[in-house]
């Protein structure tokens, strides 16, 4: 045989040419070998003369001649492995997996190959070696084909193959690469395998090969465990394992017979992996049909029924959790496999007793895991509940009358004994506060089952435990539970909401149960006592305010008798809160919410009941409604003025509006201009600088409307930009408001007010005319003519209005003038008093000197003695009437000078009281000089009667 061998090999190499037999001698890669000896242990004693080149090996193992020296391509592969211990070289890859590929090959017709190859692939576990730095870069798209080609092995049926292929895959995620060199060589990074693996779409390759595995449970658990490491930390891989259709393919082969009891749980690992890092839609979408949903069912009621260990309750809710989450997806079949109503069944254990085989001999023993599946089993009553066609299985199921049974405060048993194993009290309150939570969902739902079961009894017996004071207290460690440590906040805060889920659904049968039961009194009770509570006020605590006041507000509303029960106790609540200061709008707590609710409360509880709105007139509410609306945010005014204008039917109201005074004395009329001036700011309708109309063609048109002045008519269900207008902003309410006001007498107002009036004014008749203008442009746009008459009348509406506008211009032009001439007039009037007074600072100056003369001076003071002897003079009279009395300037010998301007009144004693003529002469000065402009009563003075011009004597 050797000597076979040794001519098949001489044959190799050499070639004929011609007549002349030539040997061409090449570089070995494969060993020489010379053949002296004659037995196989003398063979297997030879040595290589060179190393070995993998071409070489490549060459002779794929040499048409070399197919039957097996033995000898045997021993050449097994000298490349024992060369390649320490891992492959990246410039040598893509040899190695030629090599790996014929062997594959080989191994179909001679297993002798299925060793070397696996002993190749567990080669593969180690890094790949590079020389240099750039060998990553340079040999990286052979890295990447390396790994696909390595999936594609998984074709060899070899089951070790597979094993090995699989445990090199996963030593590429765990293996640690080492820092130092070997021999010149260094590893390649852990993360630059991961990428190119990632990139190779080997994760794809081994989904598909799954289907070649069905009579090797072993290796398919193995592939499991891959797929599971692949898609633990990678979501390129999640991507294509969902691209092979990975989802569905590992739920259809979860059930399979497994002696090892890992299927099972390396599935849901993968389906979980994928769900947490892949498109969470297309795994739902790949799950939802029915042969997965078949397959999740055996496997869950298999874990329910069977399981006792802690790893089977933790697997039975991992793969609850993946059944709500094809809950989710409304087209997966769960209702008609019938797994829907056998989760439903669970969902009322152990509340409702079942004679149901399922449950018969179902026990809980009541530990975390089974609390956790209890937990999600209310949450899936949430996601099942957004298909209609599960509400007939809750009702068969009688899920809400379950829900109600675990809203229901728990007992505490007598000390000393032991009642029957249940929830620990924290999963109770937990349980409690979930079921309240899905009550809030599925209670709407279903209002003939909550009415059956007495909801509205229930809720309010709980919330009356709530306001109790006993030896209660809130744990607050579940999502639910948030902020109610120590107290009850937490259940009054889910019992109050799903109150106001129900009263705002507008049932008249559960409005009125409400209402007979006292729930007006008890929310107002309860309202004001948190208001009256020391503790500070919190999220929660708004939440729950607001939420009454919801409450409160969706039971009175369009119902006089209950507004008249409202009565003072609810009008001094909303009152309370009206008082709120503005400051506390930008909290970030609620408060915003909390007193939009107390205006709707006002709107639904107060208006329209003549009693209830007296007394919200006595207790000053107008005041209070306006002060919000001068100083809330733009969104809380439309909401505001509606309340006002509601309120405005009232005759009393208008004395409280007028009467109403703002910062720096703005009236209502003030206020509500302005309000108008922000809204055709914010809605950008054309006004000049003084704010006159600008366009008359378009007097109010908003931009948005010039937008939607598109060339498409608008069916006849949609209105149109004018009518919506009317809806959308304040102005409306305005122009309603002033209605009610009149638009004559207003005080306090000022030029710009009036000029804005005269549009308000009118605002009727220009949205009129908008209204057929949009009628024409919608005729036109399909084509349609008026008939003339029609045409006519048009044409006359679209002319009166534009003259309309035209007068409103003319007329706020005029009020600008007339401002401009007051403006002047005032000017003047100002400039005449500042003249005034600095031509008397003059004369009084000049006074002033002239005294000052008079006292320096003999001689001047002598010439204005002379001066005024002859002024006196003057005056008297030349011709003397008979009867008329002239009485003489002195009196009692004493000589009255007079000052000019000034008044002395002189006062003299009789002579037989004073023992003389001028012996006690009393004289009383009294002088306003001219300071400043103002008049100043001085004291008497005792300067020189010179100073003074004018005497009037008593």
């Amino acid at each position: 045989m050797l000597a076979s061998e040794a001519a098949m090999t001489k044959s190799y190499l050499t070639t004929s040419t011609g007549s002349k037999a030539k040997v061409h001698r090449r570089k070995h890669a494969i060993p020489v070998i010379k053949h002296i000896a004659k037995d196989n242990d003398q063979e297997k004693q030879l040595v290589l003369t060179k190393p070995i080149e993998l071409s070489r090996v490549i060459h002779f193992l794929e040499d048409p001649l070399a197919a039957t020296l097996k033995e000898r391509q045997i021993f050449a592969l097994k000298k490349v492995v024992q060369r390649c211990q320490k891992g492959f070289l990246l410039k040598e890859l893509a040899d190695v997996f030629k090599i790996l590929y014929i062997c594959a090959e080989k191994s179909k017709d001679h297993p002798e190959y299925t060793s070397v190859l696996c002993d190749l692939l567990k080669i593969c576990r180690l890094p790949f070696l590079k020389e240099k730095t750039s060998d990553e870069v340079t040999y990286a798209q052979t890295v990447k084909e390396s790994f696909s080609q390595m999936g594609f092995l998984m074709r060899v049926p070899n089951a070790e193959v597979r094993n090995q292929i699989c445990h090199s895959i996963i030593s590429v995620y765990s293996s640690v690469t080492s820092k130092h060199s070997v021999d010149g060589l260094h590893p390649t990074s852990l993360g630059y395998r991961m990428q190119l693996l990632e990139q190779s779409g080997l994760a794809e390759t081994l989904v598909l090969s799954m289907a070649l595995l069905e009579n090797q449970p072993a290796v398919k658990l193995q592939v499991l465990q891959t797929l599971q490491m692949l898609s633990s930390s990678s979501d390129v891989n999640c991507s294509l394992i969902l691209k092979a259709q990975g989802a569905q393919q590992i739920c259809f082969h979860m059930n399979e017979p497994d002696p090892s009891g890992q299927v099972l749980f390396r599935s849901s690992e993968i389906l979980w992996n994928l769900l947490e890092r892949g498109c969470k839609e297309e795994v739902t979408a790949q799950l939802s049909n029915m042969d997965c949903i078949m397959a999740l069912k055996e496997a869950f009621l298999h874990q329910l029924l069977n399981g006792f260990r802690h790893y089977d309750f933790q697997l039975r809710n991992d793969l609850l959790v993946i059944t709500t989450l094809i809950a989710e997806n409304p087209k997966s079949p769960l209702i008609e496999s019938l797994f829907a109503k056998q989760l439903i069944l669970f969902v009322t254990f152990p509340e409702l007793k079942s004679h149901n085989p399922l449950v018969r001999n179902l026990k809980l023993s009541y530990n975390n895991e089974d609390f956790e599946m209890k937990r999600l089993l209310l949450n899936l009553v949430v996601v099942m509940s957004k298909d209609l066609s599960a509400l007939q299985l809750f009702k068969e199921g009688h899920v809400v009358l379950a829900l109600l049974h675990l809203v229901k405060p728990t007992a505490a048993p007598p000390e000393g004994q032991s009642g029957p194993r249940n929830w620990t009290p924290v999963q109770q309150e937990e349980l409690q506060l979930q079921a309240l939570a899905t009550l809030a969902t599925v209670a709407p739902l279903m209002l003939d089952d909550y009415m059956i079961c007495q909801g509205n009894t229930c809720l309010l017996l709980l919330l009356e435990w709530c306001t109790e004071r006993d030896a209660y207290f809130g744990q607050g460690h579940s999502f639910h539970g948030t902020g109610g440590r120590g107290s009850k906040k937490a259940q009054m805060r889910y019992c109050v909401r799903l109150l106001r889920s129900m009263a705002s659904l507008g049932n008249e049968a559960i409005n009125q149960d409400l209402f007979d039961q006292g729930a007006i009194s008890q929310l107002l009770v309860i309202i004001m006592q948190m208001e009256g509570s020391p503790e500070e006020e919190d999220v929660i605590t708004l939440e729950i305010k607001a939420d009454i006041q919801l409450i409160l507000s969706a039971l009175c509303e369009n119902n006089p008798h209950r507004k008249e029960l409202f009565g003072s106790e609810g009008v001094e609540m909303t009152v309370h809160f009206l008082k709120m200061s503005t400051e506390k709008f930008y909290s970030g707590l609620g408060h915003n919410k909390l007193i939009l609710s107390t205006v709707d409360c006002v709107w639904s509880c107060i208006v329209g009941c003549y009693t209830t709105e007296d007394v919200f007139l006595e207790k000053e509410g107008i005041f209070l409604l306006l002060d919000l609306l001068h100083s809330s945010p733009r969104n809380m005014q439309n909401v505001v003025l509606g309340t006002l204008l509601e309120l405005c039917d009232n005759p009393k109201t208008m004395s409280h509006i007028l009467a109403w005074r703002g910062q720096k004395s703005l009236t209502t009329p003030g206020l509500l201009l302005q309000l108008w001036r922000q809204e055709e700011a914010e809605l950008g309708v054309s006004r000049d600088l003084y704010g006159r109309i600008s366009d008359p063609k378009k007097p109010i048109l908003c931009y948005y409307q010039e937008e939607d002045d598109s060339q498409v008519s608008l069916p006849a269900n949609r209105p149109s930009a004018a009518v919506m207008d009317v809806s959308e902003n304040l102005r409306s309410k305005i122009y309603s408001v002033f209605c009610k006001l009149g638009f004559e007498a207003l005080p306090g107002l000022s030029t710009e007010d009036y000029i804005t009036l005269s549009i308000v004014t009118r605002y009727l008749d220009f949205k009129v005319g908008e209204v057929w203008d949009e009628i024409s442009k919608e005729l036109s746009l399909e084509g349609v003519r008026p008939v003339t008459p029609d045409e006519e009348a048009l044409d006359t509406i679209a002319k009166m209005t534009e003259d309309t506008a035209r007068r409103v211009i003319t007329q706020q032009s005029s009020m600008l003038e007339q401002r401009d001439k007051e403006d002047v007039s005032e000017e003047k009037r100002m400039y005449t008093e500042i003249s005034s007074n600095w031509k008397q600072q003059e004369l009084t100056a000049q006074s002033w000197e002239h005294f000052v003369a008079k006292t320096s001076n003999y001689k001047i003071l002598k010439e204005t003695k002379e001066h005024q002897e002859r002024s006196i003079d003057s005056s008297r009279p030349k011709s003397k009437h008979k009867e008329t009395i002239f009485h003489p300037t002195q009196i009692h010998g004493l000589q009255i000078t007079n000052f000019c301007g000034r008044v002395m009144t002189v006062e003299s004693t009789p002579a037989h009281l004073t023992g003389g003529p001028l012996a006690n002469t009393e004289l009383a000065l009294e002088r306003v000089p001219i300071q400043g402009g103002a008049l100043r009563k001085l004291p008497t003075a005792t300067e020189d009667p010179e100073y003074f011009n004018t005497v009037s004597v008593k």
